[in-house]
C-alpha cells in the first residue's frame, strides 16, 4: 500500500481520499480550508514534510492556477525524486502539458487524470479516469486509480487526459441543452411529460443526461430537479468545463459551434445561479410569458 498525500478535500477530493484510505492506503489529506480539513480525519494544512514523505501525491483542485501554484511552491520544492504526481483536477490542456514537463525535469513522474462520475461516483469508488502521461507511470498508478474508480482510459502523452475530459464534457453540455430544450418544447405543446420521458428513455433520445438530469420536477425522483435543483454538478462547474473545451477548440483550430453556444448559455446562467445544478438552466427556457403569470 502506498503513502499518499492528497491535496484538495472539496466535494470530489474528500470522498476520493476516503476511498483510498478505506482501501488500506496511508493517506494524509491536505487543504488550505479549515472547514475542509475538519471533514477528513487527520487532515492538515499543506505541508512540505508530508509531501517529502509521500510516494504518491494527488491533487484535486478547482482551477489551473491552483494546481500550478501548488506545483511551484510545494510539490517541485519538496517531493522526493521518483514520486508519482497525479492531477485529478479539470484544467486546460496547455497547463497540464507544461506541468508534466516541469515535473519530469525535477525527477518526478506525473499523470493528468481528470475524472467523470461526480460526487456519487467519488463516494462509491466508481469514477472513470481519462489519463495522459507515460505508459509506465500509468501502470504504476493503476492500484491507486482503481481504488477510486472502475475505468481507466489512457489516451497518450501529457495533456491527453485533459484533452479527453474537455471533449467529453463538451458533449455533456451540448446534450444537456438538447434535453432541456426538448422538454421545454414538449411542455409548451402540452404533452404529458411523464409519458414523454418514458418515450425518450426507451428511444433514440436516450442519454445519461436524460436519465440523471431530467429537468422536470417529480419525473425522476432522484434527479436534482426533484430536489430544488440541489447540485449534483453545479452550473459554475459546467460553465468552467465548457470554457476549457472552447480554449482547447481555439488552440486546435477546430470549430465547435454548438459547444460555443452551450458555453455561452451556461456561463451567463452561472452569473446568478452558479450554485444550482446545471439542469436548473431549464427554468430559463420555460419561463412563462407575462400573460400566463397572472
Amino acid at each position: 500500500m502506498a503513502r499518499i498525500a492528497f491535496i484538495g478535500l472539496g466535494t470530489m477530493g474528500r470522498p476520493m481520499a476516503q476511498v483510498l484510505r478505506d482501501a488500506g492506503h496511508d493517506v494524509t489529506g491536505m487543504d488550505i480550508s479549515p472547514e475542509m480539513r475538519e471533514a477528513f480525519v487527520g487532515a492538515i494544512a499543506p505541508s512540505s514534510d508530508t509531501i517529502a514523505a509521500a510516494e504518491v501525491i494527488i491533487t484535486m483542485l478547482p482551477e489551473a492556477d491552483h494546481v500550478a501554484r501548488v506545483h511551484e511552491t510545494l510539490i517541485r520544492a519538496a517531493a522526493k525524486p521518483g514520486a508519482l504526481v497525479i492531477d485529478c483536477s479539470t484544467i486546460d490542456v496547455n497547463t497540464a502539458h507544461a506541468l508534466a514537463l516541469e515535473a519530469m525535469s525535477h525527477g518526478l513522474a506525473m499523470l493528468d487524470a481528470p475524472v467523470s462520475g461526480g460526487p456519487a461516483g467519488a463516494e462509491a469508488g466508481t469514477l472513470s479516469f481519462m489519463v495522459g502521461g507515460d505508459a509506465a507511470n500509468v501502470e504504476r498508478a493503476q492500484p491507486i486509480l482503481l481504488a477510486m474508480g472502475s475505468k481507466i482510459t489512457h489516451f497518450g502523452g501529457p495533456g491527453t487526459g485533459q484533452a479527453a475530459k474537455a471533449s467529453h464534457n463538451m458533449i455533456c453540455g451540448i446534450t444537456a441543452m438538447a434535453v432541456m430544450e426538448g422538454f421545454a418544447l414538449a411542455d409548451a405543446l402540452d404533452l404529458d411529460l411523464d409519458k414523454f420521458y418514458a418515450l425518450c428513455a426507451g428511444a433514440a433520445a436516450q442519454s445519461w443526461t436524460l436519465e440523471n438530469r431530467c429537468p422536470i420536477p417529480g419525473v425522476v425522483p432522484d434527479a436534482p430537479s426533484s430536489n430544488n435543483f440541489d447540485p449534483g454538478f453545479a452550473v459554475r462547474l459546467m460553465a468552467k468545463d465548457l470554457q476549457l473545451a472552447q480554449a482547447a477548440a481555439k488552440s486546435s483550430g477546430q470549430p465547435t459551434p454548438f459547444g460555443a453556444e452551450a458555453a455561452k448559455a451556461f456561463t451567463k446562467f452561472a452569473e446568478t445561479r452558479g450554485d444550482r445544478d446545471f439542469s436548473a438552466f431549464y427554468t430559463t427556457l420555460r419561463a412563462l410569458p407575462e400573460h400566463q403569470k397572472e
